[in-house]
């Protein structure tokens, strides 16, 4: 067969899902020093920021499996937008990577919060339009064709979109780290100290949920059983 686009395109998710899985275990083993008191806080602080270099490469791979699965789809025929959709997807995920590592560049400043409320924006508007798309395709209505054996992809597009709603809740957890350490740079802070191990204690407890998702959206896209 040779190598042909959809061969290229079909391993660059393999990567993009390696780094997505791979980077949110990182981030979660990472976690338990962040929170360790009994490490000096410059010590905290490097694993906080060993942890914010792990997630941006699972923000990235993330971020890519969207244009990547629908041009994929197009090709497989249960995504029947091509051209100028491709196009404009592709165009859209540039940007929209561009502030998420715009976002992690300035991580540790007041305009690297607002980077991060902008990229948590763009979720806000793309998770509800997923899911709708791909309930609305399972019954029939489209986008998408979910005739015998397509519903795959509408499964795994509301699968993704689920997934996208608990990354949005761990990146305000992450969020939450910058300004919480801020604090605990000026001395030490037994209230925020009890607030930040909440906020991970639940974000690790949601992880789990997160690597089911992952793992079943990656069952989808490799089975196609439905």
């Amino acid at each position: 067969m040779g190598i042909t686009e959809l061969a290229v395109l079909r391993w660059v998710h393999i990567v993009a899902m390696v780094y997505w899985l791979g980077g949110e275990w990182g981030v979660f083993q990472t976690s338990y020093n962040v929170v360790n008191r009994k490490l000096p806080m410059d010590e905290r602080r490097r694993h906080m920021e060993t942890a914010y270099r792990i997630d941006i490469l699972a923000r990235t791979g993330i971020i890519l499996l969207l244009p990547l699965g629908m041009h994929m789809g197009h090709l497989w025929g249960v995504q029947p937008y091509g051209g100028a959709f491709l196009a404009a997807m592709w165009l859209f995920v540039a940007g929209w990577l561009g502030l998420c590592w715009a976002a992690f560049i300035y991580r540790e400043t007041d305009r690297g919060v607002k980077l991060t409320v902008w990229d948590e924006r763009i979720r806000f508007v793309l998770i509800p339009a997923l899911m709708i798309a791909a309930i609305a395709s399972l019954f029939g209505k489209g986008p998408f064709n979910a005739g015998e054996m397509q519903k795959w992809f509408s499964l795994k597009i509301f699968l993704y979109s689920i997934a996208l709603v608990i990354g949005l809740k761990l990146r305000f957890i992450m969020r939450e780290w910058t300004g919480m350490f801020r604090v605990l740079a000026q001395g030490p802070n037994e209230e925020v100290e009890n607030r930040l191990e909440k906020s991970i204690r639940f974000g690790r407890s949601i992880a789990y949920v997160y690597w089911v998702v992952i793992g079943s959206v990656a069952f989808l896209g490799a089975t196609k059983f439905v």
